[in-house]
């Protein structure tokens, strides 16, 4: 058996090596080099778009909307992103025209001699102002979607209503490799593209129907990171190239620098997120009642589902009788926000842990004894009516608890601030997580793997790509354990939609859960085809039967089928809103420097429901890599728009993440409680290590220096100042 062990990754030796070939890496003969000309204003008509006549054009092909083969839209859920923008741009770099040339440097110099003639118009950049608003953006009123639940009984009985207001801001995924994208004409007329990306059909159905022909088949290269940022982006990107490479019958490639992609891509949304509860003396809730607005930027994108798991997670994972909650997400005129890392749950979570904490604060409750007095229990029902099963709040908490109990080895404060007075902090922190799709979004996806016998391997045929977290290597641990063979002779195809059927998206934690559970039944069914040819017998001795019977290729197809007493109702967000959750605790051991405000980590320590561990160290490195992530977010990252609300530090220099200097000592317990719905037990992991530790390095603050901050990112200067008015 290999689940449950670690084997080295399938793709580790070729990226050690570098033989792994990124999208950047592929120079097919005839490769000219695309650029993008963007918008440098905010809201404004296009009313020219000229090119400087100093300029050479003899190697440069220029194409703009009018050029379009199709309809000019980013197919994703709503139609209203232009692939370049046609009369009218409603964000600073938005793309208005393409450009191709013989080298990369030709390319940019043709897109700045590309010049654009404006007439601007009133711009909106703040969510509450953008709301209804007689400016318009979307729609009637610049919403693009609101959303209400209310459940549950109201109380009569003796409470404090406590209120706060919490904020979150920008965050960059910073992929270490930036998008990029190729696309080739083939003989038949049509295309292929290849390119970094987490979701190969996503970019299949956006082109096609730009193109307004099937002739075309999209394969994710060996992709440098997502978090969300190649979800639906590089939908866009693909529909450029193969505009360029259209025009000019050759292949064409697009890679952003590092500027470009900072300033142009898609962001984690801002939200602001009030909440009022009452509670009862003894700290018990009785009601919530929250107020989200999330920023989307001028096209929706996909920030409806964000607003939907915003909502669905504000309570965080504690019992409330009565739950009203309400949100909307806004337009304005910033570059489209999109999906990353925990899909609104970090920003709905870090306002209930931090209203956790007020709460605590103004009943004279320790903060952890609050969270132990209200955490959900089985048999509990959520905000949508959903009896929980299982729940791991309770295991997680004192697996964190027992973890932390261990003395805190501090880090070696780094040269210059040794005599520095740094001041100790520890907080807590909990969360919770919906694994997979909302409601019934499993159901209209209907996932598909296919496995064929290929001499004495077995392929993994599927569109879920590995970005880093593992599918290249846990798939083929899954086939080969159901089948009972060496998971060496089991592998994944290249993700090509050409040849692999539609599995669904690479996202919302489903990969390992959903299309690994059906990696399994397919082994499964596989097994059981052999078995009703050929009697009993292990998956060699069928096999031989089989090939003797001269049968042909052996193949089979599976689709996900969801629990049928899952119910859901999309209309009034009632029923059973996942099929499962994870759990997390949080525990993070810091200091603060006094004079400065810096945040210096020594310890985290986190227990994470992970239903089973398929590989300990692949899950290890899941969720070490996002406490990281949103240490990042907490106290360092910034996204800085100027008054046209473009990013001002796009630049690793001025952009901060942690590096390894910053990273503290990682405890990371893995809590087991399966969920009968996937594979060997396992629940999806890749979000949840995001949701909690903002949240609890806020409380450690607190602790350390009496600083009460609620809006992210806590950098030293914002520390500094919470400090003053303690």
């Amino acid at each position: 058996m290999s689940i449950g062990t670690s084997p080295p990754r399938r793709d580790g030796l070729e990226k050690l090596s570098g033989r792994a070939l990124y999208a950047d890496d592929f120079r097919p003969d005839g490769l000219l080099y695309g650029a993008t000309v963007r918008s440098d204003r905010a809201h404004a008509k296009i009313l020219s778009i000229e090119r400087d006549p100093a300029f050479d054009w003899s190697d440069v092909t220029v194409v703009t909307a009018k050029d379009l083969p199709g309809p000019n839209i980013v197919t994703l859920m709503t139609d209203d992103q232009p692939i370049l923008a046609d009369g009218i741009t409603r964000h600073v770099t938005e793309p208005i025209a393409l450009v191709a040339a013989p080298t990369r440097e030709r390319a940019l110099a043709a897109a700045n001699a590309v010049k654009i003639t404006y007439e601007d118009l009133p711009s909106l950049f703040d969510p509450l102002l953008a709301e209804g608003h007689d400016v318009r953006i979307y729609g009637d009123d610049n919403v693009f979607k609101r959303l209400h639940i209310q459940h549950g009984v109201r109380t009569d009985t003796t409470s404090h209503l406590i209120r706060g207001r919490y904020r979150t801001g920008l965050q960059e995924q910073l992929y270490i490799e930036p998008q990029s994208m190729i696309a080739s004409p083939r003989a038949d007329g049509g295309f292929t593209v290849r390119g970094s990306m987490q979701c190969p059909y996503y970019v299949d159905r956006a082109v096609k129907r730009m193109l307004g022909h099937d002739r075309l088949n999209v394969v994710q290269a060996v992709t440098g990171g997502g978090f969300g940022g190649k979800e639906e982006y590089p939908s866009m990107l693909a529909c450029h190239v193969v505009l360029l490479a259209q025009a000019t019958g050759r292949p064409v490639k697009i890679t952003y620098g590092r500027g470009e992609d900072l300033r142009a891509t898609t962001k984690r949304h801002p939200a602001i997120i009030d909440l009022a509860t009452l509670v009862s003396p003894e700290g018990e809730l009785l009601e919530l009642h929250a107020r989200l607005w999330m920023d989307g930027g001028a096209y929706h994108t996909l920030s409806t589902v964000v607003l939907s798991r915003a909502i669905l997670h504000v309570g965080g994972p504690y019992r409330c009788p009565f739950f009203d909650l309400e949100g909307t997400v806004v337009a304005t005129n910033t570059p489209p926000n999109g999906a990353f890392r925990g899909f609104g749950a970090p920003q709905a979570q870090w306002a209930m842990e931090r209203h956790m904490d007020r709460i605590a604060r103004e009943l004279g409750i320790d903060p952890l004894e609050l969270r132990w007095r209200n955490l959900y229990r089985e048999g509990d029902v959520t905000a949508t009516g959903q009896a929980l099963q299982d729940p791991g709040a309770f295991a997680v908490l004192r697996a964190a608890e027992a973890a932390a109990a261990a003395p805190v080895v501090r880090k070696t404060v780094r040269p210059g601030v040794e005599n520095a007075e740094l001041r100790e902090g520890r907080g807590i922190a909990m969360a919770w997580h919906g694994c997979g799709f909302t409601g019934n979004g499993e159901a209209k996806i209907r996932g598909k793997v296919a496995l064929e016998v290929r001499g004495s391997e077995v392929a993994v045929l599927s569109s879920s790509t590995d970005i880093g977290q593992g599918t290249e290597t846990i798939f083929p641990m899954i086939v080969a354990d159901t089948l009972g063979i060496s998971m060496d002779r089991v592998f994944n195809t290249e993700h090509d939609t050409g040849i692999v059927p539609d599995s669904g998206p690479t996202v919302a934690s489903r990969t390992a859960m959903v299309v690994g559970g059906t990696c399994e039944k397919a082994a499964q069914q596989l097994l059981g085809r052999l078995r009703k040819e050929h009697g009993e017998g292990d998956f060699d001795s069928l096999l031989q039967r089989w090939r003797a019977a001269d049968r042909g290729l052996l193949r089979v197809e599976e689709t996900y089928e969801v629990d049928a007493s899952v119910v859901w109702d999309p209309e009034t967000y009632q029923g059973d809103a996942y099929p499962t959750f994870g759990w997390s605790c949080v525990i993070v051991d810091l200091r603060v420097d006094v004079d400065t405000g810096e945040v210096i980590y020594d310890r985290v320590v986190t227990a994470t429901d992970v239903g089973k561990a398929l590989s300990p160290v692949l899950a290890e490195g899941q969720i070490e890599g996002g406490t990281l992530q949103a240490l990042g977010w907490a106290t360092a990252e910034e996204v800085v728009l100027d008054a046209r609300g473009c990013m001002r530090n796009d630049r690793l220099t001025n952009y901060i993440i942690p590096t390894a200097l910053d990273a503290p000592e990682f405890v990371t317990a893995l809590v087991e409680i399966p969920f009968a719905g996937g594979p060997f037990g396992a629940k999806g992991i890749g979000e949840i290590p995001m949701d909690a530790p903002a949240a609890a390095v806020a409380q450690a603050i607190e602790r350390a220096v009496g600083a009460r901050l609620d809006s992210l990112p806590m950098t030293p200067e914002r520390v500094l100042a919470a400090m003053e008015i303690r």
